[in-house]
C-alpha cells in the first residue's frame, strides 16, 4: 500500500510538472506571437493606401492626422478584425452563449473596463509610438509588468518586496540603455522623443489593465474574457477614438473617409487579418499560460516580446520588405535581454526554476 501511495505521488508530481512546463511554453509562445503581431501590423501600414498616406507626398494629410488619426485607425482595424476572430472561435468552441451571458456580469464589466484601458489607450499609443520612433519602443512598452507591480502595490496593497523592486530597477536601467541608442551623437529627433513618451503611456495603460483584468479572468473562462476584451476594444476604437480624433482635425467626415479607404485596401488588409488573428492567439496563450504556471511567471514569459518585437520587425520589414530603419544597434538588443531578465525577477526568483528542476530530479531518483 505504501508503494502504491508513493507511485501515486510520483505520478501526481510528474503531471504537475508537465502542466507547469506547458504553461511556460504557452506563455513564451504568447511573447513570440506578440512580436509577430507587431511586425505584421506595421507591415500592413506600409501597403496599399497606407503607403500613399505615409509616402513622400503624404496624400495631402496633415501631420496630426498622420501621427494620431491614421495610427489610431490601424489599431481600430486590427482590434476589430481580432474581435471577429475571437467571436468565430467562441462559436466553434460552443461558448458564444456564455460570451453573451457574461457581458452584463460583474466580471464581464471588469473585462470591459480593462479593454477600454488596454485597447483605445494602450493599443493606440503603442501603434503611434511605433510609427514615430520605430521598433525601439517595443522594449519600452514592455515595462508594463514593472508598472503593474507598482500599481498593484498602490491600488490593491499587493506585495512588492525587495526582489520585485530590484527587478523594477533592472527594467528601468534596461529602458534607459535602449533609449540611449536613439539619442547618441544627437541624432534623435523631436519625433523620436515624443514616440518614447507615448510608448511609456502604453506601458502605463497596459500595466493598469493587467491589474484590473486579473480580477475578471479569475472569475470567468479566459477564452470568454478575451472575446469580451477584443470586441469592446474593437468597438471603442472604431466608433469612439477614431471619430473623436477626426473631429479634432476640424473635419468631421475625415475619419469615415479614411476608414472606408483602409477597409477596401486589399494589399494592406491581408496583413491586418493576420495581425488580428495573432492578437487573439497571443492573448489566449498568455491567459492560458498564466492559469497553468502562475500570473507572475506567465507575464514574465509574455514580456519576451520586448526581444521578439524588434526581431520580427527587422526580419519582416527590414530583410523581407527591404525597408530601412528597422535594424537595432547591439546595445539595444542587450537592453532587451536585460529587460526580459528584469521582468522575470519581478515575477519570481529566477533560482526557483533550478530548484524546481532539482526537486523533480530528487523525487525521481528517490522513486528509482
Amino acid at each position: 500500500m505504501k508503494e502504491v501511495s508513493k507511485t501515486a505521488i510520483i505520478a501526481k508530481k510528474k503531471l504537475t510538472s508537465n502542466f507547469f512546463k506547458k504553461g511556460i511554453s504557452l506563455a513564451l509562445f504568447s511573447g513570440l506571437t506578440y512580436g509577430m503581431y507587431t511586425a505584421f501590423l506595421t507591415m500592413g501600414m506600409t501597403k496599399g493606401v497606407w503607403g500613399d498616406w505615409y509616402g513622400a507626398n503624404t496624400a495631402g494629410l496633415s501631420a496630426f492626422v498622420l501621427a494620431y488619426l491614421v495610427a489610431a485607425l490601424a489599431n481600430a482595424i486590427n482590434d476589430s478584425i481580432s474581435a471577429v476572430w475571437a467571436i468565430l472561435y467562441s462559436v466553434i468552441k460552443g461558448k458564444f452563449g456564455d460570451f453573451i451571458r457574461c457581458i452584463n456580469t460583474k466580471p464581464g464589466r471588469v473585462m470591459i473596463l480593462a479593454a477600454l484601458i488596454g485597447g483605445p489607450v494602450a493599443g493606440t499609443a503603442y501603434v503611434i509610438a511605433l510609427q514615430m520612433a520605430g521598433s525601439i519602443v517595443v522594449p519600452i512598452s514592455a515595462l508594463c509588468p514593472a508598472i503593474a507591480a507598482i500599481l498593484g502595490k498602490i491600488l490593491f496593497k499587493q506585495r512588492l518586496d525587495k526582489r520585485m523592486a530590484f527587478g523594477i530597477l533592472i527594467c528601468v536601467f534596461a529602458s534607459f540603455l535602449i533609449g540611449s541608442t536613439s539619442f547618441a551623437n544627437g541624432a534623435a529627433s523631436t519625433k523620436t522623443f515624443i514616440g518614447f513618451g507615448i510608448a511609456i503611456i502604453a506601458a502605463l495603460a497596459w500595466g493598469f489593465e493587467g491589474c484590473v483584468a486579473g480580477y475578471g479572468t479569475a472569475m470567468i473562462d479566459y477564452e470568454i474574457g478575451i472575446a469580451i476584451r477584443q470586441v469592446t476594444s474593437g468597438i471603442a476604437n472604431l466608433f469612439i477614438v477614431v471619430p473623436v480624433l477626426g473631429i479634432m482635425t476640424g473635419k468631421a467626415g475625415i475619419s469615415f473617409n479614411l476608414a472606408a479607404q483602409a477597409f477596401t485596401s486589399g494589399p494592406a488588409m491581408g496583413w491586418f487579418i493576420l495581425s488580428g488573428l495573432l492578437s487573439v492567439i497571443t492573448f489566449m496563450t498568455w491567459y492560458a499560460g498564466n492559469s497553468m504556471c502562475g500570473a507572475g511567471l506567465g507575464t514574465a514569459c509574455n514580456g519576451t516580446y520586448s526581444f521578439f518585437g524588434p526581431l520580427f520587425c527587422l526580419l519582416l520589414l527590414g530583410v523581407y520588405g527591404g525597408k530601412d530603419g528597422w535594424a537595432l544597434p547591439s546595445v539595444a538588443w542587450i537592453g532587451a535581454v536585460i529587460m526580459m531578465f528584469g521582468i522575470l525577477t519581478i515575477s519570481m526568483n529566477p533560482l526557483d526554476l533550478f530548484r524546481r528542476k532539482n526537486d523533480m530530479g530528487g523525487l525521481t531518483d528517490e522513486a528509482a
